[in-house]
């Protein structure tokens, strides 16, 4: 049920009587679990609403409304607590985790309706038969999904889950009901890829447009992995090698339906695709056509300027000749600028986590402090993106803060929001929000 707090003047809500404190049990029938009921119905030009109130009565309403018009409720409770996960993956990165962070960075979140909100990729693993009517009476989609693959029995060995391989059904009804979804494929080296990729790709492009997209990200691994299932790295020739697989898929598709992330293309020393490639861009949140994107709009922000200072770009290891050729077309446009980028290894999940949003300010503070001393280039703003934060905080996934590092090395720190056109303005000395 959902607990009223306030009533909008003017609302449907306040001309059925809904009062503050009122509960509402229902939605033509169906119980209101969260938010995501009201949300839907209140979009509904028809519907009945069953309302218990204060005084213990229960009565239930028709309602018949323009599209324009609203309940104008809101809620003590969205009701939207997170469902944890429930499987014993074996490449789960947080159980790769070091003792003593926040507490939040140990939540395995599997939550169907984040999926939908947020876009939080799950595993349908936790869900009951009545979450998946829900899930196509309401449409919640798109819907992001981690597969990692589309054979039952290895989807079961893979996630340590017996009943893993329902999600294949549970997929198979949501296209067939009109659910869209974008999918992905954690690659465990010698697991799931080769044949197994290739079948998996072939099964869920089957489902296509339903399924949109199929991404495939390389596995993470960090140096806390004692105890845990033995995996192995990827490198530029197994990269290679999924790229090559991937184009010949998407190749028989005749459509761009597989994804790769970004990484393999470092890692193989290719060329990402052109932004063409990725669409709309429905995976970048999973590290997919992120790089095509910031190029493509660094490019529509060069314009010739003035800015006379010295900058230091933080990178991870993977991107960083990627941002060296960046700054260098950045700087070419703007006089006066004297840039370098410090790609730093990842010393507190270990050097196979390579990415910049993976970047501790331990890690930061100490490869700045290093570079001070070498004495080599005299900077006076470090510039780093704000994906190395926790979202609309300064802090560093450590518990180090923007200002410890400030203090720390002496310098100022400009923070992008991670993108290309965020990354000129950051170089030209423009203002960033």
């Amino acid at each position: 049920m959902l607990k009223v707090k306030s009533v909008k003047n003017g609302g449907i809500g306040k001309e059925i009587g809904i009062e503050k404190g009122d509960e509402i049990l229902s939605f033509d029938g169906f119980e209101a679990v969260d938010i995501l009921d009201y949300l839907f119905y209140d979009d509904k030009d028809n519907f009945t609403i069953t309302v218990k109130q204060k005084s213990g009565d229960v009565s239930t309403c028709e309602i018949e409304k323009d599209d324009d018009e609203s309940m104008g409720l809101s809620f003590e409770s969205d009701n939207l607590e997170i469902q944890t996960c429930r499987n014993n993956c074996i490449f789960c990165f947080v159980d790769q985790m070091p003792d003593g962070m926040r507490p939040s960075l140990y939540v395995k979140d599997d939550d169907y309706r984040q999926s939908f909100l947020c876009g939080n990729f799950v595993t349908l693993t936790n869900i009951t038969e009545s979450d998946a009517e829900r899930i196509m009476r309401l449409n919640l989609s798109p819907l992001y999904i981690s597969v990692h693959t589309m054979n039952g029995e290895l989807r079961k060995k893979m996630l340590r889950n017996r009943f893993a391989d329902r999600t294949i059904d549970y997929i198979k009804r949501f296209a067939a009901s009109g659910i869209q979804m974008n999918t992905q494929i954690v690659l465990v080296r010698g697991v799931n890829d080769g044949e197994e990729l290739e079948y998996s790709a072939r099964e869920l492009f089957k489902l296509y447009p339903s399924v949109q997209t199929m991404a495939v990200v390389p596995v993470g691994l960090t140096k806390y992995r004692v105890g845990l299932t033995p995996l192995k790295n990827i490198d530029k020739e197994y990269s290679i090698e999924v790229l090559d697989l991937i184009k010949s898929l998407n190749d028989e598709f005749k459509v761009n339906f597989i994804q790769p992330a970004d990484e393999f293309y470092f890692r193989a020393e290719r060329e990402v695709e052109d932004c063409a490639f990725y669409g709309g861009f429905p995976q970048i949140e999973n590290g997919v056509g992120m790089t095509a994107k910031f190029l493509r709009d660094l490019k529509g922000s060069l314009k010739h300027c003035k800015n006379p200072t010295e900058m230091l770009i933080i990178v991870g290891t993977s991107a960083g000749e990627f941002i060296e050729r960046m700054a260098g077309i950045a700087a070419n446009y703007i006089d006066g600028l004297k840039v370098k980028v410090l790609p730093i290894e990842n010393k507190f999940f270990g050097s196979s986590v390579n990415c910049t949003g993976l970047l501790t300010g331990g890690d930061i503070a100490a490869a700045v402090e290093e570079y001070i001393k070498k004495g080599e280039f005299d900077f006076k703003y470090l510039v780093l993106p704000s994906n190395t934060l926790k979202s609309g905080t300064e802090i560093f996934l450590d518990d180090t803060t923007v200002s410890d590092l400030k203090k720390r090395i002496g310098k100022e720190i400009i923070i992008t929001d991670g993108g290309g056109s965020d990354f000129f303005k950051a170089l030209s000395g423009g203002k960033n929000e």
